[in-house]
């Protein structure tokens, strides 16, 4: 068993960033900048927010946070967006999610520039995704198929199940396995029996929000399995969907929780975003 070590990919992937961000600025004069909208007091989006600005500083990059209270009206938010939209010093906007309930999460994606849309959540993106055209993919997916390489693991031909079919996570992971040419299982709430889905798999990628939701009998030996899943027990402590002591000894590589697929996904929200800087030369 073979552990994927996420943190320290992430780190060479903000280093190959620093470096070109240096270039970009040094021959092209261009700094990229990234925008966050942050919206009500939730804790977790909080030090997430916290944790991207303080990479983007990392890598030398522009960034603002625009906070908003939870009582914000939608059209005040699409106005801040369109505002950043016209603004050449911002390369990418980020609605950090959940919002609150009076808002229409879609709309609200929907009017990002698909040029500076760097969590590839807008609709013009996902389509280009799918129909396997250049464009801007959901950090975290993009973060695991980045994993797959740096580790060699080459997933044609594979057969991979993915657990949870979410438009951030579960949709875009099957977009991205298929254009690599794996055969694709995409499971979700209403699947009849996990199991048989999962134990057939050559890679099992699963992120839910269910703390140890597969367990031990649900994969074959060797199986690769991917844990994009983060939950905090009662004790504090964070836990993937994946029962990882008893899962881990029949895999051939397993993501731990925390350091596996999370420090890819702010690493690839810096990869976007130089990306986005890049597209103004």
């Amino acid at each position: 068993m073979q552990l994927i070590d996420g943190k320290s990919l992430a780190k060479k992937v903000q280093s190959t960033v620093s470096t070109e961000v240096a270039q970009l600025k040094q021959e092209k004069n261009i700094v990229p900048g990234l925008a966050v909208i942050l919206i009500g007091d939730d804790p977790a989006s909080h030090a997430y927010v916290k944790m991207k600005a303080k990479a983007c500083e990392n890598v030398g990059f522009y960034s603002i946070t625009h906070s908003m209270p939870d009582t914000i009206s939608q059209d005040e938010i699409i106005a801040t967006i369109e505002m950043m939209n016209g603004n050449p010093r911002i390369d990418g906007i980020l609605v950090q999610l959940p919002l609150p309930k009076h808002v229409d999460t879609d709309k609200i994606l929907e009017v990002i520039d698909p040029k500076k849309d760097v969590d590839g959540f807008h609709a013009y993106n996902v389509g280009r995704l799918v129909t396997g055209l250049e464009s801007f993919v959901a950090c975290t997916p993009l973060g695991v198929m980045k994993m797959f390489e740096e580790y060699h693991i080459d997933v044609k031909g594979k057969d991979v199940c993915v657990v949870g079919a979410s438009n951030i996570v579960g949709k875009p992971m099957a977009a991205l396995l298929l254009n690599a040419e794996a055969t694709v299982t995409i499971t979700h709430i209403f699947t009849k029996d996990l199991k048989a889905h999962t134990s057939k798999a050559d890679i099992v990628v699963v992120g839910v929000g269910v703390p140890g939701l597969i367990k031990a009998d649900m994969v074959k030996e060797g199986a690769i399995v991917i844990d994009i899943g983060i939950n905090r027990t009662e004790n504090g402590s964070l836990v993937g969907d994946v029962d990882f002591e008893n899962v881990s000894p029949k895999c051939s590589y397993i993501t731990p929780v925390p350091g596996g697929v999370g420090p890819m996904t702010i690493a690839m929200l810096l990869s976007n975003t130089l990306k986005a800087a890049q597209g103004r030369i």
